[in-house]
């Protein structure tokens, strides 16, 4: 017969610590400190697979119930009360506990085995009526609200008990006196029969069962699914059930609750931290309902039950070898343990403790880098909105670049440009961003888009440029004619100001204040640490001197994705361009790119200055050419009153040039096969740069990049042009600078046709945005609009645009690397997509041997730390991250 319940009581448990998958971290936690002596009321825990069971055909095993009943008789044992009887009866709380832990998300009843009887007895026995009538209205109500489904805007407690209250002059709950409360749980029952036809019955065993059945049930809820969907948490997991005596804080003055963390969890501080209310439930410190008093009080009030729990969290701390959040109870001077977990922290506190950890001896260096997640690096990188600021949110979308912004909303980016430059905070918000926004998007504090995705032009822009940005919020509705958006029968005007918080996608009115983390000692030399293990290379997409310059001091090795493009769309230079791409023949572009040269060459000195001594990898140009062109009709004539043509001949012009599937259309290497004398210039642009520079005494390491290669005859015809160009160019100058020519990978011919590609590229740079669009069949910008579906289905495990799939566009990645590498033993590989900052992503790249990962400026940090992991988890070291998220 299979086990499912383990007993935990009276010093001995028949769990542990190291059984966290079966019996959650809840139940893992009072089952090692039910091992080490720790006072924890007796209990028992089922496991997570029966959850898994339950849902699946919505029984159980037959075993289960029998299993139960023995524990439960050895609880009443040890605490010497019979649960459902009518003298000295016992009253258990019912909790969940997934192995990973999810606070707030699942459900809780207390004081379960209550009923009219029960109340009487315990009335009658603690002397305190109020005390078992408050007892039995909490009951009541989680039973409604958990069992009976009526949690939410259904739920009638709250408005019954603020009435009770109005009626008695009464300003806390605790005020109510016994008759009150009486009354107060017939009127909730009475609620409960007319919004459900239920009643809250009076057995205790039926009482148990329904509540095990509706924690099982919460794993499903919308709130835990959200959740998990967050943060990556499969649902297979389940959650357990911890079935335990229950304890009161809420017995008199000598009685408490609270919540304490062996250090602070916002700072990493080593001090005792944490809040706790006398006379009451755990409930009530959780959800506000009353003021709590700073821990340090409890000292004066109950100073033996403060020594003890001093005493015991840091004896929990020293063996857990971490910081630990946990949950007490004082009934009538007695300490109870309900709870220990490794706690939830900021990524600044992670950081400090994990080092202060090293410095007092607890744990080594390696195993201090599996303390802090990657995702808390990225906290610490862009300002946060102050999560003690009350805030009204309008909409979520997807969190697209991390940090928060607050401004005033325009609707157009040359109107955010102008107020940028007038000294004005700006929300730049589109239905969707183009090329063509890039100044407003760089002028603005924050991006917000109604559509797009993870990988949209906003969201890659604006992780590259290390500003918040939120996308895909389909709940707004964008009307830039009228200078509005309208959400929730809302409308927010030109000029209101917005908050963004990146984050988490939250839209929020108003404006919300932040907090700008500072980076610290101990994060510098955390990541000094990190430096050591890693055998994967960082480095950075930047296309600008300062973001050069910034993803240097964040540590980066280089540049893997310099995107030219983004140097045309300044107001100098963008005429010439449009001028060069409507021009009729080959002269009158090559009078076009002439003007644009020395700017060109302008911008690779200043990049080749800002990262003396690294490589510099630049992709030569990408987009479709349509993208650089004016739509709206006053920039068209505009335009064409400067070229001498008319307005309608230019526009036929543009129109000429628009495709149906542009990504997929005339871009890329195309563009450079077509119009040879584009690649000329860029490569000219990139060598004279570099001969100028290294005059100077600076050494550039220039490394010129095809995109979009399909057959090894483009990458030939473009690989020509660029040495060609690099001879005439060392030639003149009389210096050679090295350089080396490659490709990026990102169509899965090119994947399959690796080796060939490798006789003539260098290195390959995985362009994975492309290559898993390509690989998908998906378009990045529209399936945002149903992968939410594919993913809350479980049809796909997370979004392919933010998590490499690596079962799928992972194996064309590893295929070409064999590929290219037995042709070119030598070759470099690396990934310039999304992906390379993306933690899971960087472990995939380290494990399929590539040279480096290339990412937004402020995920440096970022992919240090991952890289460093997955060298250390290679080598067997455990992965402690989970606990410090």
């Amino acid at each position: 017969m299979s086990r499912h319940v383990y007993f935990f009581g009276g010093g001995r448990a028949e769990g542990s610590a190291a059984m966290q998958s079966v019996l959650g971290g809840k139940g893992a936690g009072l089952a090692e400190m039910t091992n080490l002596g720790v006072p924890v009321p007796p209990g028992f825990t089922i496991g997570a697979d029966v959850c898994i069971e339950y849902l699946k055909t919505r029984r159980y095993p037959p075993e289960l119930k029998d299993q139960v009943e023995v524990s439960l008789r050895r609880v009443e044992e040890l605490v010497d009360r019979r649960f459902g009887g009518p003298a000295r009866p016992l009253l258990v709380s019912v909790r969940s506990g997934a192995s990973v832990s999810m606070p707030g998300m699942m459900d809780t009843i207390l004081n379960l085995g209550m009923n009219d009887t029960v109340a009487a007895t315990l009335a009658e026995e603690t002397g305190d009526p109020a005390f078992a009538y408050d007892a039995y209205r909490r009951f009541v109500q989680m039973y409604g609200d958990i069992v009976l489904g009526l949690k939410g805007s259904r739920s009638p407690f709250a408005a019954l008990l603020e009435q009770a209250k109005k009626t008695r002059g009464a300003k806390r709950d605790r005020d109510l006196p016994a008759d009150d409360l009486r009354t107060l749980v017939a009127a909730y029952k009475g609620a409960i029969h007319r919004l459900t036809g239920a009643t809250v019955p009076d057995d205790s065993a039926h009482q148990l069962w329904s509540a095990v059945e509706a924690i099982w049930r919460s794993w499903l809820g919308e709130r835990a699914a959200a959740y998990r969907l967050i943060h990556h948490i499969p649902e297979t997991l389940g959650t357990a059930v911890n079935v335990v005596a229950m304890v009161f804080g809420n017995l008199g003055e000598d009685s408490g609750t609270g919540v304490v963390f062996t250090r602070d969890p916002s700072t990493g501080e080593k001090r005792f931290f944490g809040e706790f209310l006398l006379n009451a439930q755990g409930e009530d410190v959780v959800a506000g309902i009353r003021t709590p008093e700073p821990i340090e009080r409890l000292a004066s009030l109950l100073p033996e039950a403060y020594r003890e729990l001093r005493e015991t969290v840091q004896r929990l701390e020293a063996h857990y070898r971490d910081m630990q959040d946990l949950e007490f109870t004082i009934e009538r001077g007695k300490l109870y343990l309900l709870q220990t977990r490794s706690g939830k922290r900021t990524g600044a506190a992670a950081v400090r403790i994990a080092v202060d950890l090293v410095a007092e001896g607890v744990i080594g260096e390696e195993e201090s880098l599996l303390r802090v997640s990657p995702d808390a690096i990225e906290q610490l990188m862009h300002p946060m909105v102050d999560p003690a600021a009350p805030c009204t949110v309008l909409a979520t979308g997807l969190p697209a670049s991390p940090g928060a912004a607050a401004g005033q909303v325009v609707f157009d980016a040359e109107e955010a440009f102008a107020w940028a430059a007038d000294g004005k905070a700006v929300i730049l918000v589109r239905p969707e961003t183009s090329p063509e926004d890039i100044r407003g998007m760089a002028a603005a504090r924050g991006i917000l888009t109604a559509r797009g995705g993870m990988t949209s032009h906003a969201a890659v822009v604006a992780r590259g440029m290390g500003k918040c940005c939120v996308v895909g919020a389909a709940a707004l509705e964008v009307d830039g004619e009228a200078g509005e958006m309208r959400v929730d029968g809302r409308r927010i005007g030109r000029g209101e100001w917005l908050t963004l918080d990146g984050s988490t996608g939250r839209v929020i009115h108003g404006r919300v204040p932040l907090v700008t983390p500072t980076l610290s000692t101990h994060f510098e030399q955390f990541m000094n640490w990190a430096d050591k293990p890693r055998r994967l290379g960082v480095r950075a997409n930047a296309d600008t001197p300062a973001d050069a310059r910034r993803a240097r001091s964040f540590g980066a090795e280089g540049i893997g994705l310099c995107r030219t493009e983004h140097m045309f769309f300044d107001a100098g230079r963008i005429d010439a361009m449009r001028k060069m791409i409507l021009a009729r023949d080959a002269a009158g572009r090559r009078r076009s790119l002439a003007k644009l040269l020395p700017m060109q060459r302008g911008d690779f000195e200043g990049i080749f200055e800002a990262m003396d001594g690294l490589p510099v990898t630049i992709r030569l140009l990408d987009p479709p050419l349509h993208e650089f062109l004016p739509h709206d009709p006053e920039q068209v004539a505009a335009l064409a009153g400067e070229m001498g043509v008319s307005a309608k001949r230019l526009t036929a012009t543009v129109e000429s040039l628009r495709e149906e599937n542009p990504m997929l259309g005339h871009r890329g290497c195309r563009l450079g096969v077509s119009h040879p004398e584009i690649t000329e210039m860029q490569a000219r642009a990139i060598f004279e740069a570099a001969v100028a520079v290294t005059a100077r005494g600076v050494r550039a390491m220039p490394e010129v990049m095809v995109p979009l290669v399909a057959d090894v005859a483009e990458l030939r015809h473009q690989t020509d042009i660029v040495r060609r160009v690099a001879g005439a160019v060392f030639a003149k100058a009389k210096r050679d600078v090295p350089y080396l020519v490659g490709t990026m990978i990102e169509l899965p011919r090119a994947a399959l046709t690796a080796d060939e590609i490798a006789e003539v590229a260098e290195f390959f740079s995985f362009g994975t945005n492309d290559l898993t669009q390509t690989t998908f069949g998906l378009s990045r910008d529209d399936a945002g609009r149903f992968l939410p579906l594919y993913l809350e289905h479980g049809i796909l495990p997370a979004d392919p645009f933010q998590v490499l799939d690596q079962r799928g566009v992972g194996k064309l990645v590893r295929l070409a690397i064999e590929l290219g590498r037995a042709r070119r033993p030598d070759l470099k590989v690396g990934i310039c997509g999304e992906h390379g900052g993306e933690p899971s992503s960087v472990m995939f790249c380290h494990d399929a041997g590539m040279t480096y990962v290339s990412c937004s400026p402020f995920r440096v940090p970022v992919a240090r730390l991952a890289a460093a992991q997955a060298a250390l988890k290679e080598r067997g070291f455990e992965d402690r991250t989970a606990l410090a998220v």
